[in-house]
């Protein structure tokens, strides 16, 4: 079975439609830096490989990660269901995501084994290790508040992929930002979110919020994701961050004043 190309559309198809969305489009990052060398040698197998690993790991661990408190909840599945509807999967695939989750929920299941074998596979692309992240958050914060084992947990997942604790607050902002955009807000909570969002403290300089800004565009552009391995389902958690680190920017450049 082949995920590669589908599964990483569905995925950042997620993203851009919130917890509803999709994580596939982070792949292709650093790859755009290079992109001569990455369509002269890339090793599609390879990255086929790597695809089809996180989509099955991605809906395990999203089951382990909803049992860890004792029960699957309604709110649980009903997220989990969003984001294959997100993904935009084949009946075939649905099975497939249905399948990988309810594994992750037997007691039998071990997380870090099967966390290893993608840390493996993931290597040096560390978009993916956040990419896998940033979903598991989206789907524990879809479903309501996240407990002390669910939390402790999520920082398994994050640790075993080399994610620290630093990037996991900062992504944990993004979903919280885009899940929170409806809700309402003061002008100072929104500022605050906004600086979270870029990963700065509300006295950084013009400069430091620029750079910063800089960066998580590149390091979150969808195209550079794919090229890295994302599934092409999951491509929709890349767009939602650009979106986010966008609108986080002209937030705290319109406070401040500067072009």
């Amino acid at each position: 079975m082949q995920w590669f190309g589908k599964a990483v559309g569905g995925i950042l198809g997620f993203v851009t439609a919130g917890p509803v969305g999709s994580v596939l489009g982070i792949i292709l990052g650093h790859q755009l830096d290079d992109r001569g060398a990455f369509l002269r040698g890339a090793d599609r197998p390879a990255l086929e490989r790597i695809s089809q690993l996180f989509f099955e790991v991605a809906f395990e661990v999203m089951g382990r990660v909803a049992k860890i408190d004792g029960r699957v909840s309604e709110d649980e599945i009903r997220v989990a269901r969003a984001i294959m509807h997100g993904m935009q999967l084949a009946p075939a695939e649905v099975e497939s995501a249905i399948e990988h989750f309810n594994r992750g929920k037997s007691e039998s299941y071990s997380t870090t084994e099967r966390l290893s074998a993608l840390e493996r596979q993931i290597g040096d692309r560390g978009e993916l290790a956040r990419a896998f992240v940033q979903l598991q958050l989206q789907a524990a914060i879809g479903a309501g508040p996240i407990g002390p084992e669910k939390r402790q947990l999520l920082w398994h997942v994050a640790s075993a992929l080399h994610v620290t604790r630093a990037e996991l607050a900062q992504i944990e902002a993004f979903v919280r930002a885009h899940s929170e955009r409806a809700a309402r807000q003061s002008d100072a909570q929104l500022l605050d979110n906004a600086y979270r969002v870029l990963g700065v403290a509300a006295d950084a300089s013009d400069d430091e919020v620029k750079k910063a800004y800089r960066r998580l565009m590149n390091q979150h552009h969808p195209d550079k994701l794919v090229a890295r391995g994302l599934p092409q389902s999951m491509i929709g958690i890349a767009e939602q961050k650009t979106h986010e680190v966008r609108a986080a920017y002209e937030k705290v450049k319109a406070q401040r004043g500067f072009k």
